[in-house]
């Protein structure tokens, strides 16, 4: 039997001299306390040694990928070919599953040569000869230090602390930038003040300036490839009726300096700008599909790292960003904030003021899965940010229609209308909703009450009727009644249109 070996400094095979020592398990190690007694167990039969450190690093990621490296290979059927009865005792199940696919080499793996290994590992330096101990040791370091970084994918492409650089310093142009040109307008300002409301873009602003300096070279300067034609025109009607102060020749050249410096800001915050996308589409490209590239990156900066993003749970990333007005709500027991870091999101932003917080809630959820899918998956590609990004936004025209899709229970149908018909009613006008006086009194029935035959009729009792007058005037119906406590005259006081004046007064008496 033959036993292949991995070193990191190569291959060894060696020949099991005595295989019946295999057998037992239990004490096999016995037999090697000593590199004496090892050497009568085994004897080494060939040596492949690596020659640089990315060779056994390529060899090493082989055996972990349970693929068959170049050396092995060559190994393989350079020594154990020409022995192909002999079986060939490997560590990897998975490799020597590979090994006889390919090389039609009968291999074994069990226990026992799981035991032999560790023997055969402990007595390296005497089974090995021709391989001093510092050597190996060497070699051991480097490879577990390569080795380490390659199972952490380590790649130049991957480093996540560019990110956060690059955002704090495109936030911190920003501010700058925003002093500079505030600076520049206010300072030019004083010499050609309708400058400022006529150009409004920041940028062809300080190009504007500094082409033509003072206004006074207005009319003289061609501005055509900085401003439109009708702002052209009207920048250079203004300078000739200008209400600004003159300036000296040294104001113009600082101004135009600070001009210079403010459009090599905005150029060199365009390329940062482009710089970070393409990081972070290298990076975390289901996040930037997801939030975009700014909200990402902020994101990532806010937590120190996209792996230290991915350990926080969607309702953290929902609100991160928050935690002042998250701990102030919790100390007054108020309502906590909805959204963080992620409102600036162009989901979010398309929302109503109504369904900001449920596609907030949504969108955080989904973005955990994508951060935890960049940062620990193994592919690079963004089809799941896509899928994700197309399910909110199907659930988002789905919010805006107002509930006209059930969503929850076993009604996800269209919700069911009753059918329009148009019902045309022709209504005529009743006149006799314009007076609020009654037609007719209301007079109250006269109760009758019978007697027995033999008695005399009586005369029937009725309720005494008020006294009723009618005085017509002139378009006026006033209709008096006699109260019950007798009083017999009333005095009315009738107001009438001043354009037709009549009598003011009437005394009206009831008989």
């Amino acid at each position: 039997m033959l036993v292949l070996f991995e070193t990191a400094a190569g291959y060894a095979i060696f020949k099991v001299l005595d295989e019946s020592k295999l057998q037992q398990v239990d004490s096999l190690y016995k037999e090697f306390e000593t590199p004496e007694k090892a050497n009568k167990v085994l004897k080494l039969k060939h040596f492949e040694k690596f020659q640089d450190t990315t060779e056994a690093l390529a060899a090493a990621t082989a055996l972990v990928e349970g693929k068959i490296g170049k050396s092995l290979k060559k190994v393989l059927k350079k020594i154990v070919a020409k022995e192909a009865h002999e079986q060939l005792a490997i560590s990897d199940a998975k490799l020597g599953g590979v090994i006889k696919d390919k090389l039609d080499i009968s291999c074994v793996h069990s226990p026992a040569v799981a035991e032999l290994m560790r023997c055969i590992r402990s007595q390296m330096e005497g089974l090995i000869t021709g391989l001093p101990a510092r050597d190996i040791s060497a070699m051991s370091l480097g490879l577990a230090h390569s080795l380490s970084r390659y199972k952490l994918k380590f790649s130049p492409d991957k480093v996540d602390t560019m990110i956060v650089q690059a955002i704090s310093l495109l936030d911190d142009l920003d501010k700058e930038l925003n002093n500079y040109i505030m600076r520049c307008r206010e300072w030019y300002g004083w010499h050609f003040p309708e400058l400022g409301k006529i150009v409004t873009d920041n940028l062809a602003y300080c190009k504007t300036v500094r082409k033509i300096g003072d206004r006074t070279n207005v009319a003289g300067s061609d501005l055509s490839e900085l401003l439109p034609e009708e702002i052209e025109a009207e920048v250079k009607l203004a300078a000739e009726i200008s209400m600004g102060t003159e300036v000296s020749e040294q104001d113009i050249a600082n101004i135009s300096h600070l001009c210079d410096q403010v459009i090599e800001i905005t150029e060199y915050r365009v390329q940062l700008y482009d710089y970070l996308k393409n990081r972070m589409m290298a990076i975390a490209p289901n996040l930037t599909v997801m939030v975009g590239e700014l909200v990402g990156a902020r994101l990532i900066s806010h937590a120190g790292s996209l792996l230290n993003l991915a350990k926080h749970p969607a309702s953290t990333v929902q609100i991160l960003g928050a935690e002042k007005a998250l701990f102030r709500a919790l100390k007054t027991r108020k309502d906590t904030p909805k959204y963080g870091l992620i409102y600036h999101a162009s989901l979010v932003g398309q929302t109503t003021a109504k369904n900001k917080g449920k596609i907030s809630r949504m969108l955080a959820a989904k973005t955990a899965l994508a951060i935890r899918y960049d940062a620990l998956g193994e592919d690079t590609n963004a089809e799941m940010g896509v899928e994700n990004r197309a399910k909110l936004e199907a659930r988002l025209r789905q919010l805006e229609d107002k509930g006209i899709r059930r969503i929850s229970g076993t009604g996800k149908a269209m919700a069911k209308a009753d059918k329009y018909t148009n019902i045309s009613e022709v209504k005529i006008y009743d006149p006799s909703g314009d007076s609020t006086i009654p037609s007719t009194s209301k007079k109250r029935k006269i109760e009758e009450v019978e007697e027995p035959d033999d008695a005399e009729p009586a005369t029937p009792v009725s309720k005494p009727k008020k006294a009723k007058k009618e005085l017509v005037t002139e378009g006026l119906l006033l209709e008096f009644r006699e109260r019950q406590y007798g009083f017999s005259s009333w005095l009315i006081t009738i107001v009438f249109n001043p354009e037709r004046p009549i009598a003011t007064n009437a005394t009206v008496k009831l008989k």
